[in-house]
C-alpha cells in the first residue's frame, strides 16, 4: 500500500492536565491513486489524522508510512488544501501559485507550471486578479492549483468546500474529480458531508468519536459519473447514517450525563 497508518494514537492534556484521547488505534491503508474520504461527526479526530499524515502534528504513538518512508515532518510529496484558501491578499493569483515554486525553479518556469494548473481549475483568465476580487469558490480553486503546482504525490484536503454554498460545491466536485482523473494523485479528503464523500470517493472511512476510531471502511462500487446512480448512492448514504446516528446518540447521552453530574 502507498499510505500506511499503523496503530496511530493521539492524546492531549486538558486544562486540568487530564489526558484527552483524540485518536485510538487507527489503522488504515491507502493505495496509490486512490481517492479516500474520511467522514465522521465533529470531534472525531478527522482533521487531526490528516494533520498527522501531513507531518504538521506528531503522534503520541504509532507510525505513518508513505511509499515506505516514515513521516515525521511536512514534505514536498504531500500537498495540503485547507477549508479556508489562505491566499496572500497582496499577491495576484499567478503570484500566489508561483510563490512556493520560487525556490525550486526560475520565474519563467514557475509561471509555466502555475499556468498549467490554473487552466486546469479554469482560472486562466484571472492571473492578474487579487484574492479579494474572487469569489470563495474561485479562491479555493487557486489554493488547489497552488497545491498541485508543487506536484505532490498525495493531496490532503481538509473540508476544502465546507464554507461554500451548495451550487459552488457541486461545480467544484466536478472539477476535483476531473483533476483527480487527469493527475492520478492519491487523495485523502476530510468531509462532514455524506453525499460529498459518496460522490467523490473510491472508499469512505467512517469514524466514531470519543475517542476517534474507525467504524467502517466502505468501498463505493458505483460507476462514474455517479449522478446517474442516485438509488445506489442513497443506499450507501442510509447505511452510513445508521452508524453516524449511533455515534451522535452516544455523544448526546455522554454530554447529558456529564451535565447532570456537575
Amino acid at each position: 500500500m502507498f499510505i500506511e497508518i499503523n496503530e496511530v494514537h493521539k492524546q492531549y492534556s486538558d486544562k486540568e492536565n487530564q489526558p484527552v484521547v483524540v485518536l485510538k488505534g487507527i489503522n488504515l491503508s491507502v493505495g496509490k491513486g486512490e481517492f479516500v474520504s474520511i467522514l465522521g461527526p465533529s470531534g472525531c479526530g478527522k482533521s487531526t489524522l490528516l494533520s498527522i499524515v501531513a507531518g504538521l502534528t506528531k503522534t503520541t504513538s504509532g507510525q505513518i508510512l508513505i511509499d515506505g518512508n516514515t513521516i515525521t515532518k511536512p514534505g514536498k510529496d504531500r500537498g495540503m488544501v485547507f477549508q479556508q484558501a489562505a491566499l496572500f491578499p497582496w499577491l495576484t493569483v499567478m503570484e500566489n501559485v508561483t510563490f512556493p515554486l520560487k525556490k525550486e525553479m526560475k520565474k519563467k518556469d514557475a509561471e509555466e507550471v502555475a499556468l498549467k494548473y490554473l487552466q486546469m481549475v479554469q482560472l486562466g483568465k484571472y492571473l492578474s486578479h487579487y484574492p479579494h476580487e474572487l469569489s470563495g469558490g474561485m479562491q479555493q480553486r487557486v489554493a488547489i492549483a497552488r497545491a498541485l503546482a508543487m506536484n505532490p504525490e498525495t493531496l490532503l484536503m481538509d473540508e476544502p468546500f465546507g464554507a461554500l454554498d451548495e451550487q459552488t460545491r457541486s461545480r467544484l466536485h466536478v472539477q476535483l474529480e476531473n483533476i483527480w482523473t487527469e493527475t492520478k494523485k492519491t487523495i485523502l479528503f476530510v468531509t462532514h458531508s455524506i453525499s460529498e464523500s459518496i460522490k467523490l470517493s473510491d472508499r469512505i472511512i467512517v469514524m466514531g468519536t470519543k475517542p476517534g476510531t474507525i467504524l467502517q471502511d466502505i468501498t463505493v462500487d458505483i460507476p462514474r459519473p455517479r449522478e446517474e446512480y442516485k438509488k445506489e448512492m442513497l443506499e450507501i448514504e442510509d447505511h452510513i447514517m445508521s452508524y453516524l446516528k449511533k455515534e451522535i446518540d452516544k455523544v448526546v447521552s455522554e454530554e447529558l450525563q456529564y451535565a447532570n453530574s456537575h
